[in-house]
């Protein structure tokens, strides 16, 4: 059994998987990990299956000790985590010692950083999920983010490859192997540009403020958190003045309030909404939004909703190749 301990909880850390996909029609919000591509290269690089629940932390400030030997990875732009004096590496699996004390340091470059430990936490599924969703108080760790004084400890079953992994590295010292998953591989150079392609109420707004949409430049709004992203810019204008049932939105919405302001739905999203809807990211850009922070600048580039598809199925060929190269060193 793995063990950890929380001297200091972080700005907002909670336990999230790959969400609650079974229950959004009785109005159930996803939830789940807003960067899904770090959450799932912290558990490949430490022979995870990728959906288990890993912890999310928003920003830094976050500081837990090893109470037992424990078998990590850790990926995304909101922090470093630094042990002895050391600055672990991301993205591959590291072993630390027990009595190691973990701090978290803010990274300048994103929002979010991912934890996962051999196994996965070992906490109650609910909904078929472990994520936790604050605003029902339910999933994760009593439903709520952690705080000050919090155990949490691994699932006892874990893969031969993850065991594979521990005997190869396990020691007196931290230690982990030069090889690593490398996460820009898979994101694009430019990582303020999000791809969108239309959606259903594109036609509704006029000319000048679609072309604005896919030109300017916006920014994230201080309003933002897991349930959307406030973007802030030019106010985009309706042509036509229809009232919008509520209709079905999911992460990556971007719906366009009655003022001419834009929200980017998130994670904790609701399930239907009836603001009119302007575009929906590309899912492999998910990852890029949850990285913005307030002030950030962002622009929207369009894309066909087949080559959104094309460039998910892509990455999800790529990622099992890395799963495969994995598998096959130990």
């Amino acid at each position: 059994m793995m063990e950890i301990s929380f001297s200091k909880p972080g700005i907002l850390t909670t336990v999230q998987d790959n969400g609650r996909k079974n229950y959004l029609d009785q109005a159930v919000p996803l939830s789940g990990t807003l960067d899904n591509l770090s959450a799932r290269i912290a558990n490949i690089a430490i022979g995870n299956h990728e959906d288990v629940a890993s912890l999310e932390f928003t920003y830094a400030a976050a500081e837990f000790r090893a109470e037992t030997d424990i078998l990590i990875a850790y990926a995304g732009d909101g922090a470093f985590l630094i042990a002895n004096g050391l600055k672990l590496p991301s993205e591959r699996p590291v072993f630390l010692p027990a009595g190691t004390i973990i701090k978290l340091i803010n990274n300048p470059e994103g929002a979010t950083t991912y934890l996962s430990i051999a196994g996965g936490f070992d906490l109650p599924e609910a909904l078929e999920s472990k994520s936790t969703y604050l605003l029902g108080n339910f999933g994760g760790l009593d439903g709520r983010s952690l705080k000050t004084g919090d155990r949490l400890f691994n699932a006892e079953n874990i893969s031969s490859l993850s065991q594979s992994i521990i005997k190869s590295l396990k020691g007196t010292q931290i230690s982990w192997p030069s090889w690593y998953i490398p996460r820009s591989y898979f994101l694009p150079a430019d990582r303020n540009t999000i791809r969108i392609f239309p959606a259903e109420e594109f036609t509704w707004f006029n000319s000048d403020s679609i072309i604005n949409f896919l030109s300017k430049d916006f920014s994230v709004g201080l309003n933002s958190n897991r349930m959307g992203i406030q973007i802030s810019g030019n106010k985009i204008s309706r042509r036509k003045q229809d009232e919008l049932l509520s209709t079905a939105v999911c992460p990556g919405t971007i719906q366009v309030t009655g003022a001419g302001e834009m929200i980017l739905l998130m994670a904790d999203c609701q399930t239907t909404g009836g603001y009119p809807r302007i575009g929906q990211v590309a899912a492999v850009d998910l990852p890029l939004c949850a990285q913005l922070k307030p002030n950030d600048s962002l622009r929207f580039t369009e894309i066909s909703r087949d080559d959104a598809e094309i460039l998910y199925i892509a990455q999800e060929k790529e990622l099992e190749k890395f799963k495969l190269a994995i598998e096959s060193k130990f």
